[in-house]
């Protein structure tokens, strides 16, 4: 029954995205509304078929029907309910269902949210190229990724498990959906994108239609890539959160283009200039989300965070080249209309900043992409295998990653067009004292390394110049009595907090990496050691079974606290055994525990991993608030942009039109 009621749903999702792009494509030729309107109505189809899907998965796995390879492979009645549920994800059929799932919730969305333009062309146009993408993935869920798909022979009375990583933290349940919230929440913009250049809108109107789309998907990626470091962290034992992997480099790279893009679509809104850099970089946004599917859905590459080798590599390649070749040919089509008769003025102006900080995310994705698919590269030519590791990264990431902070703080500060020296001397004022502070502090520390030197300054400026704009933006308005709460969370200042984010994580990104220190203890039960200025104290294992699993747990004490207990474990019949650290956080310093050796008898002595890193906390806190800030900067309230309000009155007085 699961598999007919999970078939049927993929098939009427199927069928509601074909007919849907028939339907509107002919509407949309004809230009006659009722059929437009008529074609909008099918993605509901398409959404109903993608629910009955996912509730026959949720159901198989659930009621543990092992008549499904997909339930035999990823399931067993012994794993908890919670990671049963999450099984739908833990493998690739399943995330591909995930995936269409969430694009019919966002084509649902968008549908009701332009409800009341049922004959306009430019939404009738993107929601048939999001239909046209829901197209591509519940065919391959038709074919090559069907998760319906019967075992062969006998069915099992009991199923393998889901992979013992994705059954150790309950954060399984949170990272991929938000990933994949962020992932597909691309593929709005990049239509409205695509549907200004067929229909040749390309003033401002889908950068407007499409900037909240823009900073939800930002948002939600954000936030998911933060709690991926997070789970990293916490469950993989090798005491750090970011190790340039191919499948983290694959979330970067698409947050990497909607970050300059939403940078440089406020210069579109507001001087009606870098057009082409708007369509490329969401165009790049949504191909670079493919392209990582495609690097953690095909077996191409290895990762410990890939958990799946299939036969998808070929549809996916020729889907993203489909979507690059097909945007680059609207672009050229309509290369003299995306020409701005605006052009950017040299100088300290605002969109000369936005101009810079885009050549700088382009040179950071450059480089990710780089180092990602090098190794691909290299292997397609001679046959060799080559690695590229964190080194690589780090010497070009170091120097972009201060430039791009300087450059986000300095863009809100300075006025558009032409800029007025004492006002920006007056802007920079705090900023520069509060960097001059940070250089003074690393002297007395006796601060050596390059990029901590470049680092924490940069910091600074960066930090108190969000902090100056929320200030001035809260105070100006308040003058012009608009209620404090109000103000307090505008879209504004819920992009400031954004700023500041960054900064935190930057801060803790430098001091963790260079601060760190890492060892190994050997200790008897009831032994004292001190390192690092910590006293761990062993007090013995002890054995811990549940039905989904069997650990060895070491209890320590770290600092005279309540036990910690740093485990290995095996679950159910699997025989990979799969080490748990244990980790005391704290505001300053977290320290990170690993059993390493278990003893070979209860009274021999245990070897443990210790790795104490500062400030690593406030990395968590840092994707928090970026998470908050851009929830407000969607959801707040609307206001007027500091640099817009009374300090620039005198400015914009003098400003002249260019063209």
């Amino acid at each position: 029954m699961n598999a007919a009621l999970g078939q049927t749903g993929v098939l009427l999702a199927f069928v509601g995205s074909l007919a849907s792009i028939m339907v509107l494509g002919y509407g949309l030729i004809k230009h006659k509304q009722a059929i437009i309107r008529h074609g909008r109505a099918y993605s509901f189809v398409l959404l109903a078929g993608a629910l009955l899907a996912t509730f026959a998965m949720e159901r198989a796995l659930i009621t543990h029907d092992f008549s499904l390879a997909y339930v035999a492979s990823n399931n067993s009645r012994e794993t908890p309910l919670l990671y049963t549920i999450t099984g739908m994800w833990s493998a690739l059929q399943g995330s591909i269902l995930l995936w269409g799932l969430v694009l019919a919730v966002y084509i649902a969305a968008l549908v009701v949210r332009t409800r009341r333009r049922p004959g306009d062309e430019l939404p009738g146009w993107a929601i048939l190229i999001t239909n046209l993408v829901a197209l591509f993935f519940f065919a391959l869920m038709l074919g090559p990724a069907n998760p319906f798909v019967h075992v062969k022979g006998a069915i099992p009375a009991d199923g393998s498990g889901p992979n013992p990583l994705l059954q150790d933290f309950p954060l399984v349940a949170i990272h991929p959906p938000l990933l994949y919230l962020g992932f597909v929440g691309f593929t709005i913009p990049f239509a409205f994108a695509l549907a200004s250049l067929i229909t040749n809108r390309l003033e401002d109107d889908w950068v407007t239609e499409t900037r909240r789309w823009s900073l939800i998907a930002w948002g939600f990626l954000t936030l998911g890539i933060f709690l991926g470091a997070w789970w990293s962290y916490q469950v993989l034992g090798w005491g750090g959160y970011w190790g340039w992997d191919p499948v983290e480099n694959a979330a970067l790279l698409p947050w990497l283009a909607g970050t300059a893009y939403l940078h440089s679509s406020i210069a579109q809104q507001r001087r009606g200039i870098m057009r082409i850099w708007n369509i490329s970089l969401i165009v790049s946004a949504f191909s670079l989300t493919i392209l990582g599917t495609f690097f953690t859905r095909s077996g191409i590459l290895q990762s410990v965070h890939s958990f799946s080798d299939s036969s998808l590599g070929p549809y996916l390649l020729v889907f993203f080249f489909i979507v690059v070749l097909s945007s680059l040919a609207l672009i050229a089509w309509r290369g003299d209309g995306l020409r701005s008769s605006r052009a950017i003025i040299p100088g300290m102006s605002r969109e000369t900043a936005f101009f810079v900080n885009n050549l700088l995310f382009a040179a950071f994705t450059f480089v990710v992409l780089l180092g990602t698919t090098f190794p691909l590269l290299i292997e397609a030519l001679d046959g060799a295998q080559v690695t590229v590791g964190a080194p690589f990264f780090d010497s070009f990431i170091g120097p972009l990653g201060i430039a791009i902070l300087f450059f986000m703080a300095i863009a809100p500060l300075l006025p558009w067009q032409r800029s007025n020296r004492e006002l920006v001397q007056k802007r920079l004022m705090w900023p520069i004292i509060a960097a001059a502070l940070a250089v003074v502090i690393e002297i007395l520390a006796q601060v050596h390394s390059p990029g901590q030197i470049f680092a924490y300054p940069m910091a600074a400026f960066a930090g108190v110049a969000a902090l100056r704009q929320a200030v001035v933006h809260t105070i100006y308005s308040r003058r012009r009595k608009d209620n404090l709460l109000r103000l307090l969370f505008s879209r504004t200042n819920g992009g400031m907090l954004v700023h500041v984010a960054v900064v935190l994580v930057a801060v803790a990104l430098v001091t963790s990496t260079s601060y760190g220190h890492r060892g190994s203890l050997v200790l008897r039960p009831g032994q004292k050691a001190v390192f690092d200025g910590h006293t761990f104290v062993y007090h013995g294992v002890q054995t811990v079974v549940t039905p989904a699993r069997t650990s060895l747990e070491a209890l320590i004490s770290v600092d005279g606290s309540a036990n910690f207990a740093p485990k290995i474990s095996q679950f159910g019949n699997n025989v990979q055994v799969v080490g748990t650290p244990a980790v005391k956080a704290g505001i300053l310093d977290d320290v990170y525990l690993t059993l390493n050796l278990p003893p070979k008898t209860g009274s021999g002595p245990a070897t443990f991993g210790v790795v104490i890193q500062p400030l690593v906390s406030w990395l968590w806190i840092g994707g928090a608030l970026m998470g908050i800030g851009t929830a407000i900067a969607v959801f707040g309230t609307k206001d007027v942009s500091p640099l817009e309000s009374v300090e620039e009155e005198s400015e914009q007085k003098q400003e002249v039109p260019v063209g």
